[in-house]
């Protein structure tokens, strides 16, 4: 079965076109799916007729399925979690931070995969960032002060009970169902400057949030080194932004791309089902 792929206009993102993900796919198929995924980083799929039993179909034709430990899965659906927010909410837009999905594992997803249910008139994009670009163009200073440095992630200021999404949320009206849990006060340590374990490009990997320390770095020095890395990694030139339309697929891969959702939705409903793609256990990803 062949497909069109079109480029963004961006420094990364594609739209793909000729295929139906409700279908099964060959295995040429997928594997140059695959292909065009790690060349463009993000794939967009749009008017897709999906089921959720589609949408684990998909995700497994590239990886097993990630561990999504701080999301109540849907019901009858173990792997697959709504993102959603209802008209009248108030609380503030989930995950709108920059953040790769889950960096505080120790082996993190290889990819996000996402599918637009219902999608408001306005606003809500998810915004992307091309980290292997960002760490090409980046100034010779700043990556002598990374290079070889391992980077200390946590999710505890998002999924901790004292974190954003813990129980201060308790009563509130957030719909999405997130769960905390004290495990999120744990570390993990990654290299700033990874290679991409399938094209052997060498990438930055995560952001300030998730990452809470350098290792073997005093806090203030390490802040400050944080805050540098943020205000060069989050530049617009290396940015894309995704708009969603209705059955739309969007994935990404999570080795080499940074992301963050986007408000200016309010007074609509929106949905979404999102699974994770698992990176094998015997990759360093």
């Amino acid at each position: 079965m062949s497909f069109t792929v079109t480029k963004s206009a961006g420094p990364c993102g594609a739209t793909v076109s000729g295929l139906d993900l409700s279908a099964r796919l060959s295995k040429k198929t997928i594997t140059e799916l695959r292909q065009t995924w790690l060349e463009h980083k993000v794939l967009a799929f749009p008017d897709q007729a999906m089921a959720n039993t589609d949408l684990e179909k998909f995700t497994r034709y590239f990886g097993d399925f990630g561990d999504d430990p701080y999301f109540e899965p849907i019901d009858g659906h173990d792997h697959i979690a709504a993102i959603c927010r209802r008209a009248d909410e108030t609380v503030p837009v989930f995950a709108e931070v920059w953040h790769t999905d889950w960096s505080f594992q120790k082996v993190p997803p290889a990819g996000t995969c996402l599918y637009g249910i219902t999608i408001p008139p306005v606003g809500g994009q998810t915004l992307f960032i091309d980290q292997q670009k960002a760490l090409n163009e980046m100034p010779h200073e700043l990556r002598a002060r990374i290079e070889g440095k391992w980077a200390i992630h946590s999710a505890r200021g998002g999924y901790a009970p004292d974190g954003a999404y813990g129980e201060r949320e308790k009563g509130s009206d957030r719909s999405m169902k997130i769960i905390y849990s004290q495990d999120a006060y744990a570390t993990q340590a990654h290299p700033f400057i990874r290679q991409h374990p399938e094209t052997g490009e060498e990438t930055l990997y995560g952001i300030l949030g998730y990452i809470i320390a350098v290792q073997d770095m005093p806090q203030e020095q390490a802040k400050q080194l944080l805050a540098d890395l943020y205000q060069w990694q989050t530049r617009g030139q290396f940015q894309y932004v995704q708009n969603w339309s209705a059955n739309m697929l969007l994935m990404w891969d999570n080795r080499s791309v940074l992301h963050s959702a986007s408000g200016g939705y309010d007074g609509f409903d929106r949905l979404l089902h999102r699974t994770t793609i698992a990176a094998p256990d015997n990759a360093y990803c």
